[in-house]
């Protein structure tokens, strides 16, 4: 009997699971160019975010590059929803961040001079007991006394600081930026024009949703299973949201020489196949059959380095080697994003945010609270308890009272400040507090849940939250955050 053939004169098994059979796409493939000079390019929302991540020189080039590709670039409305509701989260994240850096610094910093102060209390103990040398004792405390320490210190403290400062103005976004000063948004706008698609009904929305959640999740079928468990069914299901769009948007189009390019920095198990005793993956072939079965196109999926680099090759983009680095450095970091771990925790994000489990306890011992009021505040589950409990994690790492964690969160909130102005119109001048009780009353600022904290503990332990905070609050001014 003759063997059965396709429509190509290829046994129906090859040509059946044509896709599985292939290798994954790589940079060489013949039909590459086809992609970048006719296909329909679809940009997933991650992409699109990370153009606040980059500097304004990178940031000027990319878009430039992305101009060559008009006309032809298509927004789902699942990415125009998540891009749009997104980028002020983007914003917001990357100022916390470079807020924060200062504060991390110094928190190393301080470490590091506990370090040489215990490194000093060893050898004089040595010296003491062996040696009975007074002389060179003395010598090692002027050495290593505080203000020594800290003039040494602060060489390294100014240089990070001019370094970090650089970097903020470097990044050419104001970091309160509001809709009207956004100078990306109207950029991308313009570069979509027409191209971004229509609002599903809610008909359409409720049928995909229920076909998410009940059979392609459990199943494993990609893409989008990954993120099964976000706060809503709606947010879980973002990923095969925009699919069935771009499926629905290209069976639409044109039949002849259908092709999709989409790109994207989630490289997850729901996207990716990861081959078993491999380190290295492929877009999934079941994607590529599915787009093929349903809407007859061909499919090619690329990271943002592959993207922008097929765009200088076939359409002349102008693209410079630092900016093809800094594609890389953002494409790399959202992939080893843990989006369980925030960045920092702010006085905003920690009344809403449960610590990890034993570290309030362990930063209390660090520095001897121990009443029973300071206790049950501790252990207490409220929003104003919850912002003392992570100031108290985040004060007790800066000033080294305790080793941080290796995924310790940075915390930062302060108690106090040094300056002229108070941070903001609820904040008490420091001369609410007696001149036994506060140095430096005149210039210091007190945040008011820190003066309700101290009104409710025991005189002990009120002294001890005074020195941390007043201790923060002098490591803050002079590290200048």
């Amino acid at each position: 009997m003759a063997e059965p053939e396709g429509d190509m004169g290829e046994p129906v098994l090859l040509q059946r699971f044509a896709a599985w059979l292939q290798p994954g796409p790589s940079a060489e493939d013949a039909e590459r160019s086809a992609f970048f000079k006719d296909g329909i390019i679809v940009l997933d929302t991650n992409v699109l975010l990370s153009l606040y991540e980059y500097t304004e020189t990178s940031r000027e080039e990319v878009l430039s590059a992305l101009e060559q590709t008009a006309g032809r670039l298509w927004m789902p409305y699942q990415v125009g929803l998540e891009f749009v509701r997104g980028r002020r989260s983007t914003l917001e994240s990357r100022k916390k961040a470079l807020a924060s850096a200062a504060t991390e610094v110094n928190k190393k910093l301080m470490a590091a001079r506990k370090a040489i102060v215990e490194a000093k209390d060893i050898v004089c103990a040595q010296l003491d007991k062996y040696a009975r040398a007074q002389q060179e004792i003395t010598g090692l405390d002027a050495l290593v006394a505080d203000a020594e320490v800290d003039a040494h210190l602060d060489v390294y403290r100014h240089e990070f600081k001019r370094h970090l400062d650089m970097l903020k103005a470097d990044h050419g976004l104001a970091l309160n930026s509001t809709d009207a000063e956004d100078p990306i948004l109207p950029r991308i706008a313009q570069l979509y024009g027409e191209g971004v698609g229509e609002q599903p009904t809610d008909d359409v929305l409720r049928r995909r949703l229920e076909e998410a959640t009940a059979f392609r999740f459990p199943n494993k079928i990609p893409p989008g299973f990954s993120d099964v468990g976000k706060d809503t069914p709606l947010k879980s299901a973002g990923d095969f949201l925009l699919w069935e769009e771009l499926i629905e948007h290209v069976g639409q189009l044109s039949p002849s020489g259908r092709r999709v390019l989409f790109v994207s920095n989630d490289t997850k198990e729901d996207w990716y196949e990861q081959r078993s005793g491999s380190s290295s993956s492929r877009p999934w072939p079941s994607l590529v059959d599915e787009l093929k079965r349903r809407a007859q196109a061909g499919l090619r999926i690329e990271t943002p380095p592959h993207f922008f680099g097929g765009i200088r090759e076939f359409l002349d983009a102008e693209l410079a080697e630092d900016t093809y680095a800094e594609i890389a450095r953002v494409s790399e970091a959202f992939e080893a994003k843990v989006p369980d771990i925030p960045l920092v925790v702010t006085e905003e994000s920690a009344p809403h945010q449960d610590p990890p489990e034993g570290l309030v306890v362990a930063a209390a011992s660090s520095v001897g609270l121990a009443a029973s009021t300071v206790r049950a505040a501790v252990e207490s589950a409220s929003p104003a308890q919850r912002l003392f409990q992570w100031w108290l994690i985040g004060v007790t790492a800066q000033l080294g009272r305790r080793p941080p964690g290796e995924s310790e969160p940075t915390v930062g909130i302060a108690a106090a400040r040094r300056s002229s102005e108070p941070p903001s119109g609820d904040w008490v001048s420091g001369t609410a507090l007696s001149p036994g009780e506060w140095l430096h009353r005149d210039s210091s600022w007190i945040a008011p849940w820190f003066i309700n904290l101290l009104e409710s503990v025991p005189q002990t332990d009120r002294a001890v939250l005074r020195r941390l905070a007043a201790q923060q609050a002098e490591s803050n001014r002079r590290s200048g955050s």
